[in-house]
């Protein structure tokens, strides 16, 4: 048992000398750090719900992300009487005709 116990050992040696020079190989890139992933992806997102909705066509998601965001920023008042405007209580009521209108007048506010 002895031998086999030195030849697993043996093994993991060249496994780990095999991986150091690949370490070696790639110039000692260094790993970036999870906090350094999250500043990356960060940078590659929309800074806003509104560049998002510029990108792409009005969509139920797209406008509930934007009168949430305008929500936050103090005019509920305003986003309830433009959803009245669209003859709506709620935005799931909006008739997805009016969405890309919809989606103008609540990006200005």
């Amino acid at each position: 048992m002895g031998s086999e116990l030195m030849k697993i050992a043996e093994g993991f040696s060249i496994v780990a000398e095999g991986l150091r020079g690949l370490a070696k190989a790639e110039g000692g890139k260094k790993e970036k750090t999870v906090k350094e992933q999250k500043q990356d992806a960060a940078k590659a997102q929309p800074e806003s719900v509104a560049e998002v909705q510029q990108e792409s066509p009005a969509t139920l998601e797209g406008i509930r992300a934007l009168m949430a965001q305008k929500t936050q920023e103090g005019k509920s008042k305003e986003i309830k009487e433009l959803l009245q405007k669209y003859g709506a209580a709620k935005l799931s009521a909006v008739k997805p005709e009016d969405y890309p209108a919809l989606m103008q007048e609540a990006q200005v506010l």
